[in-house]
């Protein structure tokens, strides 16, 4: 049976960000993945995908001599395994795994872009970043940027020629499970069993926003125009469902002081499952900086709720502004509290959106849909 290595920077991404697609190709190619070890998250990952599973240990910051050490692992285990495919995601393991499987002499050697945090990098770090990219892009045989705006962003910043860019399906990594991010699967006891542990009301509005507490995500932009609209609106909620990154990316001090001290800022942390904070808001707030193709807003989207989003790539083609979500500028406080507020105050606009919802992320985006688009351009490339 031909091989396919799939490789990603940390473990938590080869198991969420792909979650299910190893164990569905494993039906037709052998897998196997490749990420650092993360604890017991990798072999938590082999065995839920099904799938044997290497470490290679890979960080995210840039890290020369231990970026080195990884290119070399990677190239032993690419000479010893003979796979027909390596396919990365993620930008550090992009880099590593493209790199030594160009120097291992593998035929094919494929790279999803989910994103590119180097467009928020100023000065000598964007020009090292763009370089580094276009090392990336070299050393692919084809790059699968996850969303049509992000073919063009790569395009405009001449990473690599057309030629070699390809979206698979309509976008999105892995798609989303409908069947699974269902708020049907919720009754109102569960609804009301977790407002209640949380303190929150039956008439409270609850904007929820879920990801990585995180500056380029807009996060401060947030915290500011929730702040604005509480004062107004005393029955709102902001459930923010995800862990601080103080070490890469922090948000500003007094944006923490706020999260931690506001009774009507509901901070969760890391959750292993978030669709039943999905079911007990009302509207998912994602003012994020850049994306790929956030799952988030799909997530959102397929548990009912409408979005407010940035007009960045991935969230300007999940979202139709005015049709499942409104799509507002980029780090502009004073147009996310503007479209917060009527989110409350227009229940018939709300109503109209939130209709549409899930219906969009069906037609769309769902999870089979891409596996079988992905399996199709395998097998159009393996002969």
């Amino acid at each position: 049976m031909q091989k396919i290595i799939r490789v990603t920077t940390v473990p938590i991404s080869l198991g969420g960000l792909l979650q299910g697609q190893l164990k569905f190709m494993s039906q037709y190619y052998t897998i196997i993945g490749i990420s650092s070890k993360g604890g017991d998250v990798l072999e938590y990952v082999s065995k839920k995908e099904e799938v044997p599973v290497i470490a290679v240990e890979m960080t995210r910051k840039i890290t020369p001599f231990q970026d080195l050490r990884a290119v070399y692992q990677l190239y032993k285990i690419f000479r010893k395994e003979k796979p027909d495919v390596v396919h990365s995601h993620t930008p550090k393991a992009g880099t590593l795994s493209m790199l030594a499987a160009k120097l291992a002499g593998v035929p094919i050697r494929l790279h999803t872009i989910a994103g590119l945090p180097l467009l928020e990098a100023k000065g000598a770090k964007r020009l090292l970043l763009d370089v580094v990219e276009k090392i990336t892009y070299f050393c692919a045989t084809m790059i699968y940027p996850n969303s049509f705006v992000l073919k063009d962003i790569i395009l405009e910043n001449k990473y690599t020629k057309a030629t070699k860019l390809k979206v698979i399906a309509k976008g999105s990594s892995n798609g989303i499970d409908t069947s699974f991010f269902d708020s049907n699967l919720y009754s109102e006891k569960d609804d009301k069993t977790l407002r209640d542990e949380l303190g929150i009301k039956d008439d409270d509005f609850v904007f929820v926003y879920v990801g990585r507490l995180v500056t380029d995500k807009g996060v401060n932009e947030l915290i500011k125009a929730f702040k604005l609209i509480n004062a107004e609106y005393t029955n709102s909620k902001l459930l923010l469902v995800g862990p601080y990154e103080k070490d890469l990316d922090p948000v500003l001090p007094e944006t923490e002081y706020e999260i931690d001290n506001n009774p009507n800022v509901l901070s969760t942390g890391w959750q292993k499952d978030v669709r039943p904070y999905f079911s007990i808001s009302d509207v998912l707030t994602f003012p994020s900086y850049r994306e790929g193709f956030p799952n988030v807003v799909m997530q959102a989207g397929s548990m009912g709720l409408p979005s407010i989003v940035t007009d960045i790539n991935g969230c300007n083609e999940i979202v139709e502004h005015m049709v499942n979500g409104v799509i507002i500028p980029t780090k502009d406080q004073e147009s996310l509290y503007t479209n917060m507020k009527r989110m409350i105050e227009d229940k018939a606009f709300l109503s109209k959106l939130s209709k549409r919802a899930r219906t969009m992320i069906i037609d769309r985006y769902e999870r089979q849909y891409v596996w079988d688009a992905l399996l199709k351009e395998y097998q159009t490339l393996i002969k």
